[in-house]
């Protein structure tokens, strides 16, 4: 199953942070220091916990200011939830359910003194006693009427109805049919059911379905247990699972059998032997092992097939690690940085060495931070990947923090590969880990006053500036590296206009309707009026530019600016009313995606314009929307949009849309050939 929602109340500085999406993937989460980012984690991870960690203590972590209501008996714990998530059933998941609930989706709570609840959303309503009292009274003229007179003498058998009116005497119509009524129920019908006459399929429909009112209650609750044993595991990486570089096996092991572990400083170690496939003990007594005499060849053979296996799991180990580094930690041209991992055991030590392009070897600890982050990063995740945690919900706590900033930017990549089979969640400050094409994954996390406390936003949206300082940075970062990168650029006036061209092209490639050229970088501007500013400095350099104007009064504007027109000349500068087929006389990008928007809008944010999109054809759909819903948003409507085509294909636009993008697409392509 995969999280859909969750939310966090009266935890730490978290009151309430609210419902906030969680995408299918990736979700990435920004926001400020002290904003409540890692409380959040350590909060969804008590949704399902490992074993070894630690569980809620309301002690700790209850609101310290509002403590004295538990103490008080004004807050009971048990009637408090924490932390609950909902979440959407994946085919396997519903394989294993019965068809009535195999289109619920699934709610998961966790209170503070860490007993849980659950819940299906969908499925069929609650029986109430009034839903079958008539079939009830049917059934029971039918059976009365089969019961035979008592001979003489003989104690008369008491009427079915009777017996059933000692049992919901009473009920009231509003009644569910669970628990003690459910099983009075069910054992009335079973002791009646020789009664009903034979072969009459009205009667024994009656009784089917009266039985299947009566056991809903219980057919739900076990496809609840079986939902609970698919609840996955969610696993959070801290910056302290360090593997440590050298790792006196005698004393692990010791400590393992005396339960004296670390959970800090042995939780990396752990998991690092997990990975070879062995205990502590296992490798401990390999390394006292010593050679038997040349006369026994049965013990000389086991002691040598010890040995191999043991360097055959190291080796094993130690490619896996070192594949999977190579695809983040880049060597650069003239020297490799880390050329190999290696696992190695000597003696009663287990160490971990890098060798570089000399060959020389060189223990993990003398690295840099980063380096080593990443060697535990793996271990850890691998290992628990491996073993109970397949299938997991991955929570990671600022992940790559040592990491340079460019190996941070590859590291992304990273955990993109990751999500693909753990949905994963993770925290951060850095520009690096936000991909421009991301901002949709983004939530931010912000607490802008303590009384409130920490607040998740699913919107690109915050009260504090600062909350968005990452997703700037991350912008301005591509743009300043993109824009003298590519011969070709195109420049758009504002990020909604690149979400559309880059997401219609998409659909369009996939279809091969036309191919928007790889080689043209999609540039936005903040505004029609800086268009000029982006044109003249690409048009200095030597580079080919175009620009893709709304035919508004604000882009003829920008159009008409002298500086433009001289520096792109009038081909290059293309108009949305160039591709645009339909009476609006200053169409906006949007209005290329007209019909297709006014439906997104309906479906996505419950904003409903149909109407008015049908009745006044030459109006834009912007000024339709902007009139018609209260604080309208083009980001919102954009947002909507991106999140449409990941599950649609071109041919879900209509005829007049794809013709109208293929034409523009045609139009850049040919102005930047």
């Amino acid at each position: 199953m995969r999280l859909k929602k969750a939310r966090v109340r009266k935890y730490r500085s978290i009151r309430d942070s609210g419902w906030f999406d969680i995408e299918p993937a990736k979700t990435i989460m920004v926001g400020p220091n002290e904003s409540g980012k890692t409380a959040l984690l350590e909060a969804l991870q008590k949704i399902n916990p490992p074993g070894e960690i630690r569980n809620f203590s309301a002690l700790r972590d209850y609101p310290r200011s509002e403590f004295n209501d538990v103490i008080t008996g004004k807050v009971r714990l048990e009637d408090t939830t924490i932390v609950e998530a909902q979440f959407l059933l994946e085919p396997e998941d519903k394989e294993a359910l019965p068809a009535e609930f195999r289109e619920c989706e699934y709610l998961y709570g966790r209170r503070p003194d860490n007993s849980s609840w659950h819940a299906l959303i969908g499925g069929p309503a609650p029986v109430r006693y009034g839903d079958i009292k008539k079939d009830l009274v049917r059934s029971c003229a039918h059976l009365d009427a089969r019961v035979q007179p008592p001979s003489p003498g003989v104690v008369p058998t008491p009427r079915p109805s009777a017996e059933l009116d000692a049992i919901t005497r009473q009920w009231s119509d509003n009644d569910e049919i669970k628990a003690n009524r459910a099983a009075e129920l069910k054992g009335w019908l079973e002791r009646v059911f020789p009664l009903i006459e034979e072969g009459n399929a009205t009667e024994e429909k009656r009784y089917d379905d009266l039985m299947s009112a009566v056991t809903a209650e219980q057919r739900r609750y076990d496809a609840l247990k079986v939902l609970h044993q698919r609840l996955p595991i969610f696993v959070r990486f801290r910056d302290f699972f360090r593997v440590r570089p050298i790792i006196h096996l005698e004393h692990l092991g010791q400590r393992i059998e005396n339960g004296l572990l670390d959970d800090q400083y042995d939780y990396g170690n752990i998991c690092l032997l997990r990975l070879l496939g062995f205990s502590a003990r296992d490798l401990s007594d390999l390394g006292k092992t010593t050679e038997p005499g040349i006369g026994d060849a049965a013990a000389l053979q086991k002691y040598r097939d010890q040995l191999d296996r043991r360097s055959y799991q190291l080796n094993a180990a130690s490619v896996r690690l070192t594949e999977e580094l190579r695809r983040v930690w880049v060597p650069d041209a003239k020297r490799v940085e880390a050329d190999r991992l290696r696992v190695v055991a000597d003696g009663q030590y287990l160490k971990v060495v890098v060798e570089d392009d000399l060959g020389v070897e060189i223990e993990l600890d003398q690295r840099s931070e980063g380096f080593q982050w990443l060697v535990s990063f793996f271990v850890v995740f691998f290992a628990e990947a491996a073993d109970r945690h397949k299938n997991a919900v991955l929570l990671l706590d600022e992940p790559g923090l040592s990491l340079h900033g460019l190996k941070q930017r590859d590291f992304r990549g990273t955990i993109s590969r990751l999500a693909e089979k753990n949905q994963l969640l993770y925290t951060t400050h850095s520009p690096f880990l936000v991909g421009p094409d991301e901002l949709d994954l983004v939530r931010v996390v912000e607490m802008t006053d303590r009384n409130v406390g920490t607040k998740v936003r699913t919107r690109v949206t915050a009260q504090d500036p600062v909350a968005l300082l990452p997703l700037q940075e991350a912008l301005g970062y591509d743009l300043a590296q993109s824009l003298f990168s590519q011969q070709r650029n195109l420049v758009l006036e504002c990020l909604t206009d690149y979400w559309y061209v880059d997401a219609v092209a998409q659909l369009l490639r996939e279809a091969n309707i036309v191919d928007l050229n790889d080689k043209i970088t999609l540039l936005p501007a903040s505004q029609a009026g800086k268009v000029v500013y982006y044109a003249t400095i690409l048009h200095a350099h030597k580079l080919k530019v175009a620009a893709l104007l709304d035919s508004d009064t604000a882009a003829d504007q920008a159009r008409n600016q002298e500086i433009l027109v001289h520096s792109l000349g009038n081909k290059a500068v293309i108009r949305t009313k160039d591709a645009y087929e339909g009476p609006v006389e200053q169409p906006a990008v949007e209005d290329l995606l007209r019909k297709t928007l006014v439906e997104v809008a309906k479906n996505e944010l419950g904003w409903d314009v149909s109407e008015a999109a049908t009745n006044q054809r030459d109006r834009s759909i912007t000024e339709i929307f902007s009139t018609q819903v209260p604080d309208f948003s083009r980001y919102s409507l954009a947002k909507a949009f991106l999140r449409w085509t990941r599950d649609h294909r071109a041919s879900d636009l209509s005829d007049a849309e794809r013709a109208q993008w293929k034409k523009l697409i045609s139009t850049i392509n040919w102005t930047l050939k």
